[in-house]
């Protein structure tokens, strides 16, 4: 009995060791790992993937949101193929070769920009009002992403890009269909927010490798004190609480993250202020109301946004928020053309021709010219086939 005793004593102290976790976590003023050892957050934000804002695919002139490139890719090869073209765009925009070179370049988190309809139906397509049809296609792209996250212990941060009904009037960043209520006018599209949330946390509470869960991107909308704001960011975090008491909630302000008015004090003892910044000068001034709100509450800042500017605007930008003990997250990772991301993505042969088509100033492709062009678009995103822009990175590192 004795022996078995002191066996029993063992088995079960392995198992305590074995269930040790290694979740960020919010001391005073910095993010830190599970021994209180401060990490300053260098991460991308995988902007273009589950939401594609038109301008990272050229096609500002011919769609203002994700579901109006939709529309017109299934309007010239039809909607099955349509789906074959996404299935194939998803699967080869990231992989496990992304996130391995990522880590190999020195970052040590990723920003998930999450489209809603991935994980679950629009309110006006649910058969039961008021219900919530759950979508795996989202769920296994994150389980995917988070598995090879783990193998390269990068941090992997859950960012809701495109809330319900979209969170403002810009309409590229949430793909935003302004003749249907948004989610500031529709009460449906808050519950499923804050569903989704629930869902979210359940799922990912126990994972490691989790940084935590930035509840609203880039909210712009109108309102009194940002009350409508706080009410919703109240009600996601005791969803997400009810399930997760691990990870880190990050708040953004309203208007584009940067208006903190009336999302003061803190309401959780694990939370981080997020802040964006874009094209204006890296100067202390520029980010000092932030560090006066943190100084203020005692909470840590981070930079969950910026980027699109060139190599010199970086290095100073990152400069400047790292001496302010501040992490960032860059915008963004690829994008056709351009050498302001972390890589560019080719241009496949025709693919003018289907712009010129969209824009009403050329023929229109037949439906197997136009598919043939979008599989390679869909080819051309993998990494082996991008090109990498290596001064980025040097900005960002300081090399």
């Amino acid at each position: 009995m004795k022996q078995v005793t002191i066996l029993t004593i063992i088995v079960l102290c392995l198992s305590c060791t074995g269930q040790r976790h290694n979740y960020l976590k919010v001391e005073d003023k910095k993010i830190t790992d599970s021994n209180g050892v401060p990490l300053l957050l260098r991460g991308i934000g995988l902007g273009g993937w589950m939401l594609q804002e038109p301008y990272m695919l050229q096609l500002s002139r011919v769609a203002v949101a994700q579901y109006m490139i939709k529309e017109k890719i299934t309007e010239l090869v039809g909607e099955e193929n349509c789906e074959k073209f996404y299935s194939a765009y998803l699967k080869n925009m990231i992989t496990k070769r992304d996130i391995d070179s990522l880590k190999k370049w020195g970052f040590n988190s990723i920003r998930l920009p999450m489209h809603y309809n991935l994980f679950t139906l629009p309110v006006d397509k649910e058969e039961v009002p008021g219900t919530n049809t759950w979508i795996e296609a989202g769920f296994n792209l994150t389980d995917s992403l988070l598995s090879w996250c783990e193998k390269d212990k990068i941090y992997l941060i859950l960012d809701l890009h495109a809330a319900p009904g979209g969170q403002g009037k810009d309409k590229p960043i949430a793909d935003v269909d302004t003749t249907r209520p948004n989610l500031w006018q529709d009460e449906l599209n808050r519950s499923k927010t804050v569903a989704l949330w629930g869902k979210l946390a359940q799922r990912y509470s126990d994972d490691d490798w989790i940084g935590g869960y930035d509840l609203i991107n880039e909210t712009n909308w109108n309102m009194d004190g940002n009350t409508e704001l706080k009410e919703l960011y109240l009600e996601i975090t005791a969803e997400i609480r009810k399930y997760d008491r691990n990870h880190i909630i990050f708040i953004e302000g309203n208007q584009f993250a940067n208006d903190f008015t009336g999302l003061t004090p803190p309401w959780d003892n694990n939370m981080v202020y997020s802040f964006h910044k874009y094209w204006n000068p890296n100067t202390q001034e520029s980010i000092q109301k932030y560090i006066d709100l943190r100084d203020q509450f005692n909470v840590p800042l981070w930079l969950g946004e910026s980027g699109e500017n060139n190599n010199q605007w970086y290095s100073d930008a990152v400069h400047l928020v790292e001496a302010n003990d501040i992490g960032w997250a860059w915008w963004t990772i690829k994008k056709i053309g351009s050498g302001s991301g972390l890589m560019n993505v080719s241009r496949p042969d025709g693919y003018q021709e289907i712009i010129n088509y969209w824009a009403g100033k050329g023929e229109r492709p037949t439906a197997q010219e136009a598919m043939d062009i979008l599989m390679q678009l869909a080819e051309n995103m993998k990494l082996e086939n991008c090109v990498i822009n290596y001064g980025v990175i040097d900005a960002l590192f300081g090399k």
